[in-house]
Protein backbone atom coordinates (compact mmCIF):
# COMPACT_ATOMS: atom_id res chain seq x y z
CA UNK A 1 0.00 0.00 0.00
CA UNK A 2 1.12 3.64 -0.94
CA UNK A 3 0.38 7.17 0.65
CA UNK A 4 -0.76 9.84 -1.08
CA UNK A 5 -0.72 13.18 -0.84
CA UNK A 6 -3.73 15.18 -1.71
CA UNK A 7 -4.34 18.89 -2.49
CA UNK A 8 -8.09 19.81 -2.41
CA UNK A 9 -9.60 23.18 -1.81
CA UNK A 10 -10.91 23.94 1.73
CA UNK A 11 -14.57 24.05 0.42
CA UNK A 12 -14.28 20.37 -1.10
CA UNK A 13 -12.39 19.48 2.11
CA UNK A 14 -15.29 20.53 4.39
CA UNK A 15 -17.99 19.10 2.81
CA UNK A 16 -16.68 15.91 2.31
CA UNK A 17 -15.62 15.71 6.25
CA UNK A 18 -19.42 16.38 6.77
CA UNK A 19 -20.11 13.69 4.35
CA UNK A 20 -17.67 11.36 6.45
CA UNK A 21 -19.02 12.36 10.01
CA UNK A 22 -22.67 11.29 9.37
CA UNK A 23 -21.49 8.82 7.64
CA UNK A 24 -18.81 7.88 10.47
CA UNK A 25 -16.51 6.64 8.35
CA UNK A 26 -12.60 7.87 8.08
CA UNK A 27 -11.66 10.53 5.09
CA UNK A 28 -9.19 7.69 3.93
CA UNK A 29 -12.34 5.45 3.66
CA UNK A 30 -14.72 8.20 1.54
CA UNK A 31 -11.79 9.04 -0.74
CA UNK A 32 -11.23 5.11 -1.02
CA UNK A 33 -14.64 4.45 -1.76
CA UNK A 34 -14.83 7.19 -4.33
CA UNK A 35 -11.91 5.86 -6.31
CA UNK A 36 -13.02 2.70 -6.54
CA UNK A 37 -16.65 3.79 -8.56
CA UNK A 38 -14.89 6.37 -10.11
CA UNK A 39 -12.89 3.60 -11.97
CA UNK A 40 -15.42 1.02 -11.70
CA UNK A 41 -17.40 3.29 -13.77
CA UNK A 42 -14.51 3.94 -16.31
CA UNK A 43 -13.71 0.19 -16.65
CA UNK A 44 -17.09 -0.50 -17.37
CA UNK A 45 -17.53 1.72 -19.73
CA UNK A 46 -14.46 0.52 -21.99
CA UNK A 47 -15.98 -2.67 -21.77
CA UNK A 48 -19.53 -1.92 -22.83
CA UNK A 49 -17.30 -0.03 -26.03
CA UNK A 50 -15.98 -3.04 -26.67
CA UNK A 51 -19.14 -5.60 -26.56
CA UNK A 52 -20.19 -2.68 -29.06
CA UNK A 53 -17.23 -3.14 -31.51
CA UNK A 54 -17.67 -7.01 -31.05
CA UNK A 55 -21.98 -6.73 -31.97
CA UNK A 56 -23.58 -7.68 -34.96
CA UNK A 57 -26.81 -5.69 -35.75
CA UNK A 58 -27.94 -8.96 -37.74
CA UNK A 59 -27.36 -11.37 -34.34
CA UNK A 60 -29.17 -8.43 -32.69
CA UNK A 61 -32.23 -8.81 -34.48
CA UNK A 62 -31.68 -12.67 -34.85
CA UNK A 63 -31.74 -12.97 -31.26
CA UNK A 64 -35.05 -10.58 -30.86
CA UNK A 65 -36.51 -12.80 -33.29
CA UNK A 66 -36.01 -15.56 -30.64
CA UNK A 67 -38.24 -14.16 -28.17
CA UNK A 68 -41.54 -15.47 -27.71
CA UNK A 69 -44.42 -13.23 -29.01
CA UNK A 70 -46.81 -13.64 -25.70
CA UNK A 71 -48.92 -10.63 -24.00
CA UNK A 72 -47.25 -9.41 -21.24
CA UNK A 73 -48.32 -10.63 -17.29
CA UNK A 74 -51.10 -8.22 -15.51
CA UNK A 75 -48.78 -6.70 -13.69
CA UNK A 76 -46.31 -6.05 -16.59
CA UNK A 77 -49.08 -4.12 -18.25
CA UNK A 78 -48.65 -0.11 -18.82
Amino acid sequence: MQTMSLRMPDYLKSAVSDVCKNEKISLNQFILNALSEKVSALQTVDIIEQKVMQASRSDFLNALKQIPDNEPYKNDKL
